[in-house]
């Protein structure tokens, strides 16, 4: 989103001016209108997929990419224009874990357990593509309406994103999912980032 100004008000408060979005995020879109359509979810992601790049070129990886966080805009006549928002737990793409902070108050996660990489639910270094990891339940979310894990509580969820092979998503849906489509999300899936563009996630 788009800062325009900030400063300080008479008394003492921090304000800032972001633009006004005209649309819904992601979350929302699928509760409302229910699973969507192959044709239209590559076209949302392949724009989230273009801000993490931008991001990356930065040095940043997200660490909480999500269906909230992704805000589908009306953009002059062009709809569907995503922004990704929410850059509050962002780090830097070589920034050391501190595993002091992986649980904070609550017992929540610095990340959403339903969308966290295996190596951030663990604690480990990030890199993109954790951020890429999190884009694939993303994916996965917007093609069936379901999560790739489900359990009773965050640290089951996050035991399964660290153990447990993801289903196909057109195993979980009635909508027709070509099977590159199926194929790509899986590999985003892959638990181990080390293992390549072939076999895992690439960066």
């Amino acid at each position: 989103m788009e800062l325009f100004d900030f400063g300080m008000a008479a008394d003492g408060a921090f304000y800032y001016v972001m633009e006004l979005l005209d649309g819904l995020d992601a979350d929302s879109l699928l509760r409302r209108f229910g699973p969507t359509p192959p044709e239209r979810a590559i076209y949302l992601l392949r724009q989230v997929c273009h801000s993490l790049s931008e991001a990356q070129s930065c040095g940043l990886v997200h660490r909480d990419i999500k269906p909230a966080n992704i805000f589908l805009c009306r953009y002059g006549e062009e709809y569907d224009f995503v922004k990704v928002l929410d850059f509050g737990i962002v780090g830097a793409v070589r920034e050391p874990a501190d595993t002091s902070q992986v649980h904070t108050w609550g017992n929540a996660v610095r990340g959403t357990p339903a969308f966290i990489a295996p190596e951030q639910a663990m604690g480990t270094d990030l890199d993109c593509r954790a951020d890429i990891y999190a884009t694939g339940c993303v994916a996965y979310w917007l093609l069936t309406g379901q999560f790739v894990f489900t359990a009773d509580t965050p640290m089951g969820l996050l035991l399964q994103h660290t153990q447990t092979p993801p289903t196909p998503p057109s195993s979980r849906t009635d909508l027709p999912i070509p099977a590159a489509l199926d194929d790509l999300v899986l590999s985003c899936l892959a638990k181990d980032p080390a293992k390549g563009a072939s076999a895992g996630r690439p960066c």
